[in-house]
């Protein structure tokens, strides 16, 4: 087995189960590591074995598979991640709307989410790293975002499309984190609250109604901003009224997102049946911040076929044609 290939199939199988950022990027270090090295190197243990970024873990993987076998490591994650179930609705999706790179709190550079959403098959990928507001995620700075629409521009090619975007912050009165004629040049824009969670309801409601009113809007993201599992604990979702909210969304075109994350699972079922009672239009995103987790499409794709979720209704099944002309007209 290919060294390089077995270290990075391992990196993606250890973020798509969000384990340790610190050590998927081990893995992804050796197989850079290994890449830029003379082939003599690659075939010399002892001068293997000394070079910088590879560990007694990625080693091992290493000399396994230069053995032509399969690494215990990478068959273990195999095995432990093999049981996930495919809904039919997961190969109607042709893209994603809301992914991270390491310009704000992602793990990787752009051209390695790029190959990981091609790899999956998709015809298109929104790059949406956060706003200022949000500096604990690096959130990108009007400068830094011009700056990386200048790189996006770059990996539009035949056969996929990566989206300019931004997963703009909701602020406490609904205005968007970001300056308005920054955002009226991204294909797409998720808003999505990330603080003061906890607002009373009424002042909730009217602050989400206010954000997804705004016509620069695309996608409401993680819309009850809760947690239910994982590192982080566990948060309760925020309180609003959920049909005026979705009545807004439906009336202005915006999207309810459909949040991958296994640790969100936003909206709550009841909610999400809720939103389709009214009319309204759905995106299942991964929120990826790394590679391997743009793979956990499948689980919010489960839950939408699962809840009976109409795949018309969700712009994420649309050719990408038809997205950008409903995402520019919205």
């Amino acid at each position: 087995m290919d060294p390089i290939e077995a270290l990075n199939e391992i990196a993606f199988l250890l973020e798509r189960e969000r384990a340790s950022k610190f050590k998927a990027k081990a893995f992804r270090t050796a197989a850079a590591t290994v890449a830029g090295l003379d082939e003599a190197t690659r075939k010399d243990p002892d001068r293997l074995r000394r070079a910088k970024g590879i560990g007694a873990s990625t080693f091992a993987v290493i000399e396994q598979a230069l053995a032509g076998d399969v690494p215990d490591y990478l068959r273990d994650l195999r095995e432990r991640l093999g049981d996930v179930r495919r809904s039919e609705l997961r190969g109607q999706l042709r893209g994603d709307l809301h992914s991270h790179s390491e310009w704000s709190d992602g793990t990787t550079p752009i051209d390695q989410m790029v190959a990981a959403a091609r790899g999956l098959g998709h015809e298109y990928l929104a790059l949406t790293d956060h706003s200022p507001r949000l500096k604990v995620a690096r959130g990108l700075s009007p400068e830094r975002l011009r700056a990386q629409l200048e790189v996006v521009a770059g990996f539009r090619d035949e056969g996929f499309t990566l989206l300019s975007g931004i997963e703009v912050d909701i602020l406490g009165d609904g205005g968007l984190d970001q300056e308005p004629e920054l955002l009226d040049e991204l294909d797409i824009v998720v808003a999505s609250a990330h603080s003061e969670l906890r607002m009373e309801a009424a002042s909730m409601t009217r602050r989400l109604v206010a954000a997804v009113s705004n016509p620069r809007v695309t996608v409401l993201g993680h819309v009850t901003g809760r947690l239910v599992t994982g590192s982080r604990g566990t948060r309760p979702p925020s309180e609003f009224d959920a049909r005026a909210v979705f009545e807004a969304c439906a009336e202005h075109g915006v999207a309810v997102e459909i949040n991958s994350r296994p640790e969100r699972e936003d909206p709550p079922d009841e909610l999400i049946l809720l939103a389709m009672e009214i009319g309204c239009l759905f995106s299942i995103d991964s929120d990826a911040h790394a590679p391997g987790q743009l793979s956990l499409l499948d689980h919010g794709a489960e839950r939408a076929e699962r809840l009976g979720v109409p795949a018309e209704r969700i712009i994420t099944t649309w050719p990408l044609g038809r997205l950008q002309a409903w995402a520019w007209g919205a």
